[in-house]
C-alpha cells in the first residue's frame, strides 16, 4: 500500500500564488514508493501531464466547494533520469532566440513562446525569462512535440526556460 504525503496548496491558490515549486519540492522529498496527496482549488489537469512525466498516475476526487483532492501515486516504470534526478538530454544548441516576458501578464507569455517555438528549426531552441514557473505552458509544448527545461533563478525572482524544437 503506498504512503501519501499531502501537500495542500489551497491556501497558496487562495492568495494568488503559483503552487508548482511547493509541489515539485515535495515530489523531490518523496521516499522510494511514496505518493503525493495533493489538495487544490481547481482539478489541477495540466499537472497530470507533468506528473506523468515523472512517473507518478493520478486520480481525482472531487470534494466540497469545487475543491479537489489527487493522489499521484507511483506508476511502475519511471522515466530515465540522471543520478541527479533531471532527465537525460543531449547537449542543447545556444538559443536562436531569446525573449524576456517577466513584463507581460497571462497569457501572453505563453502566446509568445509557442509563436516563436513554431518558427524554430529542428533541434533549435529558445530561451524565454519570465516571473512565473509557466505550468500551462509544458502541456501544450508536450503536445506539439517540444523538449523543455526550466528552472528559477538562485534569486527566485525570474522563471528561466529553454524550449527544443523536435529534430
Amino acid at each position: 500500500m503506498t504512503e501519501y504525503i499531502d501537500v495542500d496548496v489551497r491556501p497558496i491558490l487562495r492568495a494568488g500564488g503559483e503552487p508548482f515549486s511547493v509541489i515539485m519540492s515535495a515530489l523531490e522529498r518523496l521516499e522510494p514508493g511514496q505518493g503525493l496527496r495533493l489538495y487544490a482549488t481547481f482539478k489541477p489537469v495540466p499537472l497530470f501531464a507533468v506528473m506523468a512525466d515523472r512517473g507518478f498516475a493520478h486520480s481525482a476526487q472531487a470534494l466540497d466547494a469545487g475543491e479537489w483532492e489527487v493522489l499521484f501515486t507511483p506508476a511502475a516504470t519511471k522515466q530515465t533520469a540522471s543520478p541527479s534526478g533531471a532527465p537525460v538530454f543531449d547537449a542543447w544548441p545556444e538559443p536562436a532566440v531569446r525573449l524576456d516576458n517577466r513584463d507581460l501578464d497571462p497569457p501572453e507569455p505563453m502566446v509568445r513562446i509557442l509563436a516563436a517555438a513554431e518558427k524554430l528549426g529542428p533541434g533549435e531552441t529558445l530561451s524565454a525569462l519570465l516571473r512565473r514557473e509557466p505550468v500551462f505552458l509544458f502541456p501544450q509544448l508536450e503536445k506539439r512535440g517540444y523538449r523543455w527545461l526550466g528552472g528559477f533563478s538562485p534569486d527566485g525572482a525570474t522563471y528561466e526556460l529553454t524550449v527544443r524544437a523536435p529534430s
